[in-house]
């Protein structure tokens, strides 16, 4: 017998209630695909859920079935980001790079817009993907209460409410505060590379580089001289005679 999904709140109250905001140039823009004027338009339209869902699609990662059916209407726009989302692409991108907690996060970001409310959300959900499988998580998802009401099936989702009261930039993209792989894997793939950092640490702009004539380019010929200072000879009192030595008359 499958777990039944577990309840779990918001954080904060503050996330109940619908934001009001002004439209302004760092607010995300929305693809609908009832809005559609020109072959152009869906060709847009494709590549930003492709961004949504892989960041970067490179040709070998594109769905070519998919984008046919969508163009020619015989699918939704949700149908093409269930696509994307069981595609081999995102299933060896995301899922098999990732423990299921981490696969979570990544979706919840993705398909429905906003971070994880807390802990207890990722296991909720974990729980649907140790059950149902990757398939039966993402159905759930794209057919839950919240993806509906805000997405439908027209709309490519987007990263809800950028623009939060009292930040300045608002949250930043879920691409950068989420990187694909979490610590524990990118320590198997050999990431960071301390050699990389090195040099970037040791990296000089070029307007800061020493010129031709420079004496600090000299510094290291300089040192390898090695150079001994001529010794001082020591004379002694006794061999001084006083005709030798100056007086005033």
């Amino acid at each position: 017998m499958a777990i039944p999904l577990l309840n779990y709140a918001p954080n904060s109250q503050n996330t109940r209630v619908a934001g009001y905001e002004v439209g302004g140039d760092e607010q995300p823009r929305i693809y609908n695909a009832e809005c559609l004027y020109s072959a152009s338009d869906m060709d847009v339209l494709i590549e930003a859920a492709y961004r949504q869902i892989f960041f970067h699609a490179f040709k070998s990662d594109r769905e070519p079935a998919l984008e046919s059916q969508l163009r020619n209407k015989q699918i939704t726009v949700r149908d093409f980001i269930r696509g994307l989302l069981l595609s081999e692409t995102f299933r060896n991108s995301f899922y098999e790079k990732n423990s299921n907690y981490r696969f979570v996060e990544h979706c919840i970001q993705k398909v429905l817009g906003r971070v994880p409310y807390s802990e207890k959300e990722k296991i909720a959900w974990s729980i649907v993907v140790v059950n149902k499988g990757i398939k039966g998580f993402v159905d759930e998802l794209l057919n839950s209460d919240e993806y509906l009401e805000n997405f439908g099936y027209d709309i490519v989702p987007y990263q809800r409410r950028r623009n939060l009261p009292s930040r300045e930039l608002g949250e930043r993209p879920f691409n950068i505060t989420s990187p694909r792989y979490d610590a524990y894997h990118r320590g198997i793939l050999g990431f960071p590379q301390i050699i990389w950092q090195n040099q970037v640490r040791r990296f000089i702009p070029q307007d800061k580089q020493a010129k031709a004539g420079d004496p600090s380019l000299y510094l290291n010929m300089a040192r390898s001289i090695n150079a001994k200072p001529a010794a001082t000879p020591r004379v002694s009192t006794g061999n001084i005679g006083l005709d030798k030595v100056p007086y005033r008359k």
